[in-house]
């Protein structure tokens, strides 16, 4: 049998709810669902070989979500071994690469999928004779609620 005291927590618990879809929903800028072709995003030139950036946003669960495509040219690297407190997914559209995960670096060609944990040292770099390219997934998630 409910209580008075068992509905006034689920109503609050309900309101709460409604509360945080409708903050998300009106946040400002908040990414919704797109889709992207390849050419949506112009391959800008760098020092080691070019770039598309597609979206850096917030999204209803995400502070941020970024997703860009790097092309490195033959021997080069990204950048040297770094670390950030985001996550992100790293999928290797052609090419050999060598990532650096775990402290070793690990060789890797189309289709393969590396994931970079918050605040591990990774880098990733071109081991073959052709460019490389792969796509980047980047996220920043809300900090972790506190234990009580």
């Amino acid at each position: 049998m409910l209580t008075q005291k068992d509905v006034v927590v689920a109503l609050a618990g309900f309101s709460a709810a409604l509360c945080m879809v409708a903050m998300a929903e009106t946040r400002p800028g908040i990414m919704h669902s797109a889709a992207f072709a390849w050419t949506a995003a112009p391959d800008k030139p760098t020092d080691v070989g070019s770039r598309r950036s597609y979206f850096k946003a917030p999204t209803a669960t995400l502070n941020e979500l970024e997703y860009h495509a790097t092309t490195l040219k033959p021997g080069l690297a990204s950048h040297p071994p770094h670390r950030h407190p985001n996550e992100e997914l790293v999928i290797v559209k052609e090419g050999t690469v060598e990532a650096l995960v775990n402290g070793k670096w690990e060789r890797l060609g189309a289709g393969a999928v590396i994931f970079n944990a918050s605040n591990e040292l990774h880098a990733l770099r071109n081991v073959g004779d052709t460019p490389a390219t792969y796509h980047v997934i980047n996220w920043q998630s809300p900090p972790p609620a506190a234990t009580k």
